[in-house]
């Protein structure tokens, strides 16, 4: 193996390396699924540091070249295709079900209606205008939890996530990460060759003693939700924003970057480490869950140090996103019928949240208030507690997709699209939960 890339391998380099590599596989001297051997193995027998190689390997998990393959190792991948493996293992097999708590997205019943766009065209008509509305951007800075230095919107917000992680990082950093997070967090870091590090948490989110020891590999950035995390519900306390901005401060040159995923049906008040390190954190609010996924609209306020340069790099690219939907956002954000409809989404959203944590516990298995749409449910195995849900019509999505280090096995449930029967689906869930291993075949 190692022959076939040191025949084609002209520059000593990580990027040297890589193209090597990836010779041989388009070459087809390396099949898909061969086994790489150890780094440290290439390094000597290529006259290189194992950091070069590391580096290398990293290129082509990040291209899709190779992959890791549990016991076995490294591997040529057998398919090219990047995505989002995590979330796409997260809900794999969800049709045909008469309930699918599997999902993560508000109900589409309790989303605002989108006011019709009479007469000439309410958006600028040129390249030159302002990326934001004046008039939305006015709003939101109204509204911020904190005073930034820029504000800017983005095509929803993974989008911004999205931008703002690949501006941050580069391939070898390490990012703190909420354990258990969001699936897609965790596919984006390893596309782009960032590891994650796991901090725990708990009912109010980060364990600021977790978050001490993380910041102990020298991470580049944390990424963290304040409120309704996804997929545990937790919320930050205020108490706990400041512990956690107090052991950030220790960190200056670690970007915070917070995603506000629920936004405003969310029902916990928002905690931001901004209003005490203004300075250090990226703050994204989605409008996904309370306006429509569709929308794809997210404003995004941080330092001018970071957002400047992407904004910048943006020009060459999309340039901004479209004004008209960022009035039609600024239409629903002050149309008292939206604003009635937004508050009374939230209101249903805690009442189907209490319905089905109350039923639970009434089963025997606390769970904590927490807020938005999903509930993580703790359960004795994820593969038996689904069939016992799916024998009841009913999908959820397995947890392992949502954590990096064992967290014991989980389901999460988005109770937000329970509109009904919610004493009869607390009953399955808590079946579920309850359901022993399978046994293995004989």
């Amino acid at each position: 193996m190692l022959a076939e890339v040191r025949s084609r391998l002209g520059d000593v380099s990580a990027r040297g390396l890589a193209e090597a590599v990836g010779r041989a596989v388009g070459d087809g001297a390396l099949p898909p699924g061969s086994k790489l051997p150890p780094v440290r193995r290439v390094a000597a027998e290529l006259h290189m540091s194992p950091t070069t190689v590391s580096a290398a390997w990293q290129l082509l998990r990040r291209s899709g070249t190779i992959q890791t393959d549990g016991r076995r190792g490294t591997i040529v991948a057998t398919s090219r295709a990047d995505g989002p493996g995590r979330y796409r293992a997260a809900l794999r097999g969800r049709s045909g079900f008469a309930l699918d708590l599997s999902t993560g997205v508000p109900d589409p019943q309790l989303l605002p209606a989108l006011p019709a766009l009479a007469g000439p065209s309410p958006a600028p008509t040129s390249y030159l205008d302002e990326p934001v509305l004046p008039e939305l951007a006015a709003l939101l800075r109204d509204r911020w939890p904190y005073l930034p230095d820029r504000l800017a919107v983005f095509d929803g917000a993974m989008d911004a996530v999205d931008h703002v992680a690949s501006s941050l990082l580069r391939i070898g950093d390490r990012a703190v990460v909420e354990n258990p997070c969001f699936p897609p967090l965790l596919d984006l870091l390893e596309f782009l060759g960032v590891q994650p590090i796991a901090a725990a948490t708990d009912a109010e989110g980060m364990l600021p003693g977790s978050l001490a020891a993380a910041l102990a590999h020298r991470p580049a950035a944390i990424f963290l939700q304040p409120r309704a995390l996804n997929p545990t519900g937790a919320s930050w306390s205020a108490p706990r924003a400041a512990a956690l901005a107090a052991v950030l401060a220790a960190s200056p040159q670690v970007y915070a970057v917070e995603d506000d995923s629920a936004g405003d049906v969310s029902s916990a008040r928002l905690h931001s480490l901004g209003a005490h390190l203004p300075r250090q954190t990226i703050h994204v609010r989605s409008f996904a869950k309370s306006h429509g996924p569709d929308l794809r609209l997210a404003a995004v306020a941080g330092p001018a140090a970071v957002l400047d340069p992407i904004l910048e790099r943006r020009l060459l690219g999309q340039g901004w996103t479209s004004r008209l939907l960022q009035h039609l956002l600024l239409t629903l954000l002050t149309d008292p019928a939206s604003v009635a409809a937004v508050r009374t989404a939230r209101d249903e959203y805690a009442r189907r949240r209490h319905l089905i944590v109350s039923g639970l516990r009434r089963h025997g298995l606390p769970q904590p208030a927490g807020d938005g749409l999903n509930l993580w449910l703790p359960v004795r195995d994820e593969p038996a507690a689904l069939i016992s849900l799916a024998s009841n019509g009913i999908a959820a999505a397995a947890g392992a997709a949502f954590t990096l280090t064992p967290t014991g096995p989980h389901l999460r449930v988005t109770v937000g699209l329970i509109t009904t029967d919610h004493e009869a689906i607390a009953t399955h869930l808590a079946e579920a939960a309850h359901s022993p291993a399978l046994a293995a075949p004989r």
